[in-house]
């Protein structure tokens, strides 16, 4: 009977130490809301995975990458990101793809549209979005609409119904519509090809010829292109370059963001949109006119935005107040606006490098950014300390997984020359819980545990000038957020008019905890705390 017992005993630890090992092990779930409230990643596919060992990254790389990428079934070594952002994946002659060639297919370096199709299936099982680039200020000098066009713009009308002419006159032809010729030189035209008497207009590169975006039958092209992607199970688009729609005419870009949101709507009511209008703050904020949902906010990212210069500076003033006036001007244009955040993207020089290499700056900025409301955009590598400065193709160098496994390690783009790399690659920070990239996990976690940090309305609170402060209100919860952006250790207390405050969540940088008693806050350097302020008096 003694030994029944001791067995039984025995049997019971047992399964009880299984269970606490599955428990510790089991990949962390998300129910996320459904709505366009996302944590994206921005990939560029040529330098993120290479699968078949041909120095590129590709589209079955990326497949190979969901998991740690994130979404709702993402494990312990997942980024917990609900969202991705794909740079241009269609045929294009330049290693950057922002020259199309053909609206309608993948880049044969990136895979086939077999292997695309396979990517939205296990996104959608993963609960990840994916949003494409689209690219409608111009298009490659080698599509075939400029191609033709080129062919035609120089042969007068031939006044017949019918062209009688062996190649078509420029009255006959219609994708002589599609793009902005001109007969007479002048700022951003570059002659035709085949006719030195015609020029094109080129706001870029000559090999990249603006559309003509007015045009009636490119505008039906155009919604063709977005309802091929819908169907296709992509989420939405990135637009690239909406200011230079019609050359930074704001009413202009406004109409024509209108029409391509509503026609996109109007398929997929679902469709999420976040547009890149790289100006000044309040042309930002008119743009929002158009319903398009987000804009990317340059104010607060590049090297020297309002998150970037906190962090170096060790000084809050100021970052919460123009934050939530930002998002309250955004919202009076347009209800559903989504502030689109990000420290750095393909364009700017790498955040690590902006943050002086300095991991402690790289961790507050991270949390300034991703614990905000809006929607978080990080740049595929940012999460590790990926440096790049200068030309484009050092702003796009290779993802580096491990420092001892080249396994999957694409090339850099052929022009590189920028030779630094971050200390540690995903294997190495993986295993280290003080890493740059297990910090960007629990920020993201955080951020995914708490929906009102992403949807509530913003409002600053008083506090001393090394700390970011402010609530955020999300139907019933209503949450604190406090960053502590210097050197020092500091003590924030609670404003009056909160009767029971909880401490939820903290992440500090430096190892140290954040400690709460008294509705006091002693916040150590670069440190971030989430506080329950529901209980309002």
């Amino acid at each position: 009977m003694v030994k029944k017992k001791k067995s039984i005993i025995r049997i019971t630890y047992t399964a009880l130490l299984f269970i606490i090992f599955l428990t510790s092990c089991s990949p962390k779930t998300y129910n996320y809301p459904a709505d366009s409230y996302r944590t994206y990643y921005e990939v560029f596919l040529r330098s993120f995975y290479d699968s078949n060992n041909d120095g590129i990254g590709d589209i079955s790389g990326l497949i190979g990458k969901l998991d740690y990428i994130g979404g709702s079934k993402g494990g312990n070594n997942s980024l917990g990101c609900s969202g991705i952002w794909l740079m241009p994946i269609m045929p294009s002659p330049s290693y950057h793809k922002y020259d199309v060639t053909d609206y309608y297919n993948i880049d044969p370096i990136y895979g086939t549209m077999e292997d695309f199709n396979r990517l939205i299936k296990e996104s959608k099982e993963k609960n990840i979005s994916l949003i494409i680039d689209l690219v409608l200020n111009h298009t490659s000098i080698m599509h075939p609409w400029f191609q033709s066009a080129a062919k035609s713009i120089g042969i007068p009308p031939c006044g017949n119904e019918v062209c009688s002419v062996k190649e078509l006159c420029r009255e006959h032809n219609p994708y002589c519509g599609y793009y902005n010729f001109s007969s007479e030189s002048k700022k951003n035209y570059v002659k035709t090809p085949l006719y030195s008497d015609w020029y094109y207009e080129c706001a870029f590169d000559k090999n990249m010829p603006d559309l003509n975006l007015d045009n009636p039958a490119l505008r039906k092209d155009i919604t063709d292109i977005m309802k091929f992607w819908l169907d296709k199970g992509v989420s939405g688009f990135r637009l690239d370059a909406t200011t230079h729609y019609y050359d930074q005419n704001t009413s202009k870009n406004v109409e024509f963001l209108s029409w391509l949101n509503k026609e996109a709507k109007k398929y997929n009511p679902e469709v999420y949109i976040v547009g890149e209008a790289w100006t000044s703050n309040n042309v930002v904020l008119d743009m929002y006119e158009s319903k398009i949902q987000s804009f990317f906010n340059f104010d607060f990212a590049k090297n020297d935005g309002l998150f970037v210069s906190a962090a170096r500076s060790g000084m809050g003033t100021g970052v919460a107040e123009k934050l939530a006036d930002q998002q309250k001007e955004a919202a009076s244009k347009n209800e559903a606006a989504i502030d689109a955040l990000f420290l750095s993207n393909h364009d700017q020089a790498r955040s690590a490098g902006t943050l002086s290499n300095n991991e402690s700056f790289m961790k507050i900025a991270a949390a300034l950014y991703i614990l905000a409301p809006g929607n978080s955009f990080i740049y595929y590598g940012e999460e590790i300390g990926t440096l790049g400065s200068g030309k484009d193709e050092n702003k796009r160098l290779a993802m580096l997984w491990s420092n001892s496994n080249k396994t999957g390690i694409p090339h850099n783009p052929s022009n590189a020359d920028y030779s630094k790399k971050p200390e540690f690659g995903v294997e190495e920070q993986l295993k280290d819980k003080s890493s740059l990239l297990r910090h960007y996990m629990k920020l993201i976690s955080i951020k995914n545990n708490y929906p009102a940090i992403a949807r509530g309305v913003i409002t600053p609170i008083e506090s001393k000038e090394e700390i970011v402060a402010f609530s955020v209100l999300y139907k019933e919860e209503k949450l604190g957020i406090f960053h502590n952006v210097s050197d020092k250790e500091i003590i924030v207390e609670i404003p009056e008019g909160y009767s029971k405050v909880k401490l939820l969540e903290s992440v500090a940088s430096e190892g140290k905890k954040v400690a709460f008693k008294n509705k006091t806050v002693k916040m150590p350097p670069y440190s971030s705390a989430i506080l329950d302020l529901k209980n309002e008096n």
